[in-house]
């Protein structure tokens, strides 16, 4: 039996690290795993500028422990009136590393985002042209589609046209949550990818409403049919390149998870490696794990893998109910469970 499992350090390519006092409360969960993230833009107000996103990064590193090794990697927010060229000028500079598709009212701090992907056109073919990717929220916001439909209709509404009408540009489906969209990005070129967080391959839509409502288990895009997250658990471990790890770490504090509003998100960050391998090993599927944590996403990203190696030992972890962030409470992913593997660093 496998005890221990080393492997290149990871990369989380989608976090939400916050900003002021979340952030500074949660940093570090991220950096003590990952090497670097691909941290998202929805701020209020959101990063669309070289300079906001400059600021955001002095920010991220400001808030981490001491020596820690973590590079940020910073997105764009793209909004309908973007300049193109304040897009190529961040990509040009190194400070953007990817821009981000937020449909309007689609997630948290959305409401900034894009009405309609032909306004977007010309931030598209720049983008295309200088190689940088776009990482998308793939869902549409029409009220009469019904929530948990709406990843399925954007891919035949928005993604399969726009990946025809510019087929050279750098795509990743983020989060994704269905069957069909494994389908779709199996099928795709090589230009597309697509991420997949521990939540979507550990919970159906059950976790969220049986024996009541359990805001905890709220995030967007929701949980789906036990189906989709059968696909799920099948393209992670499969050893495919287009999939690879993006944890969609989303703190809120246990009052506003707990409130009227319910707000989506799930925080993993704390035990993200061990929630991911415990789904390696549930599936018999070890040795796809590094591929999955550590080398698909700086392949597609163009990027080098990281030379330092982290372990991991089979040994039991508690989750904590509760972990302090920033003087606010946050439940974690898994709180109060037990998980197979430790991160020994």
């Amino acid at each position: 039996m496998t005890t221990t499992i080393t492997i290149r350090r990871p990369d989380d390519w989608h976090v939400h690290l916050r900003d002021d006092a979340m952030l500074q409360g949660v940093a570090s969960y991220t950096a003590r795993q990952f090497a670097r993230a691909i941290v998202m833009p929805n701020l209020t107000p959101p990063i669309t500028t070289v300079e906001a996103a400059s600021a955001y990064r002095d920010r991220i590193m400001a808030a981490l422990p001491d020596g820690a090794a973590f590079e940020p990697l910073m997105t764009c927010y793209l909004t309908d009136n973007l300049d193109p060229e304040e897009v190529r000028r961040g990509f040009e500079a190194g400070v953007f590393t990817a821009a981000k598709l937020y449909p309007a009212g689609a997630t948290t701090n959305s409401d900034s985002g894009v009405t309609d992907v032909a306004k977007i056109r010309g931030v598209l073919e720049v983008m295309a042209e200088i190689g940088m990717v776009l990482c998308v929220h793939g869902e549409v916001t029409a009220a009469d589609i019904d929530i948990f439909d709406r990843e399925a209709v954007f891919i035949e509404q928005v993604l399969k046209p726009l990946i025809a009408e510019i087929p050279s540009l750098k795509v990743v489906f983020e989060h994704i949550t269905t069957q069909d969209a494994v389908r779709f990005v199996e099928a795709a070129p090589a230009n597309v990818a697509a991420t997949i967080t521990p939540q979507h391959l550990h919970i159906n839509r059950n976790a969220m409403l049986v024996g009541g409502m359990r805001p905890h288990a709220y995030c967007l895009p929701v949980a789906k049919r036990e189906l989709h997250r059968l696909a799920l658990r099948r393209a992670a471990t499969s050893g495919l390149p287009k999939f690879f790890l993006g944890t969609d770490s989303a703190p809120h504090t246990r009052s506003a998870k707990e409130s009227a509003c319910g707000c989506a998100g799930i925080f993993n960050a704390p035990f993200a490696l061990e929630s991911y391998l415990a789904v390696f090993e549930a599936e018999e599927a070890l040795e796809q794990f590094e591929g999955f944590a550590s080398l698909h996403g700086p392949a597609f990203y163009g990027l080098p893998v990281n030379e330092e190696a982290i372990t991991l030992e089979k040994r039991d972890t508690g989750v904590p109910e509760t972990v302090d962030a920033g003087g606010e409470q946050l439940v974690p992913f898994h709180a109060g469970q037990t998980l197979g593997w430790t991160f020994a660093g």
